[in-house]
């Protein structure tokens, strides 16, 4: 039984509002390669058009974040997409300790929308998944099996997500 949030919906509404701004060095800052979460978000980003390069495969904490953005800043680009909120604040961090400013110099889109998102400074642009439905969701389908006798787990419920804009995201800056 499977029951996950459209990755893809999500990295390509996170693209899309980039692209409105102006930006196209866009990067993506995400967990290890063997998550699914990982592959899903990293399939979408290439099918953007994005190349390998502007993926960074970090861990999904504050450090990852940092470590991937030193990366991604080094390589130039203006706008980076995290794997998750903690991530995104890892990112910022790092934006700082070179002296640039979230969003004037730096856009930053988080994925989760973590309870105090919306009270960090700047109020974090993120991916909202509604946890309780996926919890309703992967109750509901371990109550089917259990009642019809099925052991096949192939079932999948995926579960559409929202991009939240708040204070990270703005236009790039102009050379």
């Amino acid at each position: 039984v499977f029951v996950n949030c459209s990755d893809a919906e999500a990295v390509t509404a996170s693209v899309t509002h980039l692209r409105s701004l102006g930006h196209e060095r866009i990067g993506l800052a995400v967990g290890p390669a063997r998550f699914l979460p990982t592959q899903r978000k990293s399939s979408a980003f290439l099918g953007l058009g994005f190349s390998q390069d502007s993926i960074e495969r970090t861990i999904f904490t504050a450090e990852g974040g940092r470590v991937a953005a030193g990366k991604l800043l080094d390589a130039g680009h203006t706008a980076i997409i995290c794997g998750s909120d903690l991530m995104a604040l890892g990112v910022i961090r790092e934006a700082h300790s070179r002296g640039m400013r979230v969003p004037g110099d730096l856009s930053v889109i988080g994925f989760d929308d973590s309870p105090l998102m919306a009270f960090t400074d700047p109020p974090l642009t993120t991916v909202r998944q509604d946890f309780r439905r996926h919890g309703r969701e992967r109750v509901g389908l371990v109550l089917e099996q259990v009642a019809s006798g099925l052991r096949d787990g192939s079932r999948s419920i995926i579960i559409p997500t929202e991009l939240v804009l708040r204070g990270s995201t703005a236009p790039p800056p102009t050379a």
